[in-house]
């Protein structure tokens, strides 16, 4: 699939995808705000942020302005915000690519932050927090990110803590936004059934008078483990979840097609690993995931699942026999090759819409400043060899990297820390 790049002379970096033959487009603006950028008296101030972004601008002073807009033409819309940056985005019939361009971007420059709004927002961002809070097989997540990396940005809740949420004010957003939002630190994605020169012509009629500011960085992330780490928390649930990982690779290591593909060996698909332990064999639970979780300064491997809480021991020490497997046996050809299919196949569905493309190479030039297609990711990923995998299972597979976060109906943390080692 073809694309195009430009930046313009204020750092504003533009992807164009064309699809001829996808009636959508979709409009997507990528900054690098979220949380790993944040202080702590300001915990979850990107994603409040994000949420207020949709309560007004100038041009639409109102929320129901925005939305009664976007809803007339049937678009979708949202937006998101993750540890290194958030996002904002609508997709429509092509036909509506100046109105969706317009919204979009007029959310992103011109948003208001009116007091009244705000006020009530927090009660709406407090209640989703109880949301995730609710959902273990959700909120283990963000206890895995608590245990990794303690009291620094990486460990804190995207979503923020209560109190920070109730004692922030309007001049709060106004002078994060400021710091955080401009255009050498943001992408726009356009794709679908559009030209590169539709786009620029919406682009420089809006950004193009727009200038650069001083740029807030991010603390670099601290690592320290010596030995296997628990975090249990307590829960009356019918189910245990947790996540067992090990500190790995950030995203521009050079193993990260090898460690897609070992993902893939242990979770990818119905055939892999151990949904084949967990699952059919020993029928402890109904899902379990595997994958390489990688930021610009950090990454870890993780096994997360939920299970049979009167045979979690039992599954977690299958988990641990699975890695050890890894260390000792090369992949055999033909799993090998059935992996490298299997996600080169998975890759290619869930780019098949104009929002998924949007994302795809939205991300990779925010985070990377780099733009593979799908075909570069394939051939990376079949070159990888047994020899690799195995290399990098006994580099990372170690006990000085392992964590496990739990929930469940459990105290006893030293039960655990007995059982975690290779």
């Amino acid at each position: 699939m073809k694309f195009s790049k430009k930046v313009l002379k204020n750092g504003l970096r533009v992807v164009t995808i064309p699809m001829k033959d996808n009636p959508t487009a979709t409009v997507l603006v990528l900054v690098e705000a979220g949380s790993k950028y944040e202080e702590k008296k300001v915990n979850g101030i990107s994603h409040f942020l994000e949420h207020m972004c949709f309560k007004g601008t100038i041009k639409r002073p109102k929320a129901i302005d925005i939305s009664r807009e976007l809803d007339a033409i049937g678009s979708q819309y949202n937006a998101f915000t993750a540890q290194e940056y958030t996002g904002y985005y609508a997709k429509s019939d092509a036909k509506h690519f100046h109105k969706i361009f317009d919204v979009v971007t007029d959310i992103y420059l011109n948003s208001t932050f009116p007091d009244t709004e705000m006020q009530k927002e927090k009660g709406v961002i407090i209640e989703e927090i109880n949301m995730y809070e609710d959902l273990p097989n959700r909120h283990v997540q963000d206890l895995m990110m608590k245990l990794l990396y303690g009291d620094q940005p990486a460990g804190w809740n995207i979503a923020g803590e209560k109190e920070n949420i109730l004692n922030m004010k309007r001049d709060d957003f106004v002078n994060y936004k400021k710091q955080h939002y401009l255009p050498e630190a943001t992408v726009l994605v356009v794709s679908g059934a559009v030209t590169e020169k539709q786009v620029m012509s919406e682009v420089n009629k809006i950004f193009g008078d727009a200038v650069r500011g001083k740029k807030v960085g991010k603390l670099k992330v601290k690592e320290v483990q010596n030995h296997p780490e628990a975090l249990i928390n307590f829960k009356k649930t019918d189910q245990t979840h947790f996540v067992l990982g090990v500190r790995s690779q950030d995203l521009f290591n050079k193993k990260s097609a090898v460690i897609s593909i070992l993902g893939g060996v242990l979770g990818g698909g119905m055939s892999s690993r151990l949904f084949q332990k967990l699952r059919e064999e020993m029928g402890v639970g109904y899902y379990v995931r595997a994958y390489n979780d990688a930021y610009t300064d950090h990454g870890f491997f993780q096994i997360s699942a939920g299970v049979d809480n009167k045979r979690i021991v039992e599954v977690i020490k299958a988990v641990l026999a699975e890695y050890n497997k890894l260390k000792r046996e090369l992949v055999s050809k033909e799993e090998l090759e059935k992996v490298k299919e299997c996600l080169i196949g998975n890759m290619k569905l869930a780019l098949e819409s104009s929002d998924d493309i949007a994302n795809f190479y939205g991300g990779q030039e925010l985070l990377k400043r780099e733009l593979k297609n799908a075909e570069d990711k394939a051939k990376e990923l079949r070159k990888v060899t047994a020899k690799q995998i195995q290399d990098l299972a006994e580099d990372i597979f170690k006990d000085s990297k392992l964590n496990l976060a739990l929930i469940g109906p459990f105290k006893d943390k030293a039960k655990f820390l007995k059982i975690l080692k290779f």
